[in-house]
């Protein structure tokens, strides 16, 4: 109920800049910097909504400091010019919170996050990476630990179980964690085919596009997708019983849940990637 809860305020408050910093190759540079660290898995997703959160607040901050309309192209070339410079180091300062975060033993400390940027040619100070860090917190207002759509997948795995449906607990996570890695990755390519199942329609209007931004970032709506394609793709003798479980918990209907993992699996069967 909390997390149902999380997620419908996010929704109800979403910007309009959401999703903006959710490209392939920034959530990529999150996910292999991750594995360099050798970070679990919620720590990267946590490492990307955090950046995703600070950036569109740090946005929205230098806008109304600057008086700049957010409608003028100029305005926003003029905004993106100013944060491209620290941008780097806000993401590994992100991945740093994230893993302070985590209950994984694997911190990542700020020698190493030193050492990467060096690699880079960055030359920042200890005293410059303690600043990121702390710049990122207060823009955030210090509200950092942010569920992510594993611990949405995880929950529902835990209350399926309870209800008695059988499943094949180990693989069923292992294939989640992927399929939401795959999500991460080519968000873009499978929430643009979901939209046209939705739209019944080929070529989407610029509004239909902005008011779909709501479902893009519905964690719930992915969670239960990703077990639904999960479970197709064990086999599973029992796919439909846990299709049927997934919308009496959430409320999402079965059509949803289905054209949801109709738009994954076009993506993995058909090798589109960004």
């Amino acid at each position: 109920i909390h997390l149902a809860m999380e997620n419908e305020q996010y929704l109800s408050e979403l910007p309009e800049q959401a999703g903006h910093f959710k490209e392939t190759r920034i959530v990529e540079f999150i996910f292999l910097l991750s594995e360099k660290w050798h970070l679990d898995y919620s720590t990267r997703y946590q490492a990307v909504e955090l950046l995703e959160r600070f950036m569109i607040k740090q946005i929205e901050q230098m806008f109304d400091n600057s008086g700049l309309d957010q409608g003028q192209r100029s305005s926003w070339s003029s905004v993106r010019d100013q944060i491209a410079n620290t941008f780097v180091l806000r993401l590994v300062s992100c991945v740093q919170l994230a893993s302070k975060l985590s209950l994984h033993y694997n911190r990542v400390t700020s020698d190493a996050a030193l050492k990467f940027l060096q690699s880079l040619k960055y030359s920042y100070t200890k005293q410059e990476l303690l600043e990121s860090e702390l710049a990122v917190l207060n823009t955030l207002h210090f509200h950092i630990n942010v569920s992510t759509p594993l611990a949405y997948v995880e929950l529902l795995l835990e209350v399926l179980g309870y209800n008695g449906c059988l499943l094949p607990a180990k693989p069923l996570h292992e294939v989640c964690v992927q399929l939401l890695d795959f999500c991460y990755l080519t968000r873009e390519t499978i929430y643009d085919t979901l939209l046209k199942i939705a739209i019944e329609n080929s070529t989407p209007s610029k509004l239909q596009i902005a008011k779909f931004s709501t479902v893009k970032e519905d964690f719930m709506l992915l969670a239960v997708g990703i077990i639904n394609t999960g479970m197709f793709m064990l086999n599973s003798g029992n796919w439909e019983q846990v299709l049927e479980h997934l919308n009496c918990i959430t409320g999402i209907t079965q059509q949803s849940i289905l054209e949801f993992s109709y738009a994954v699996l076009k993506c993995v069967i058909g090798g589109t990637t960004p």
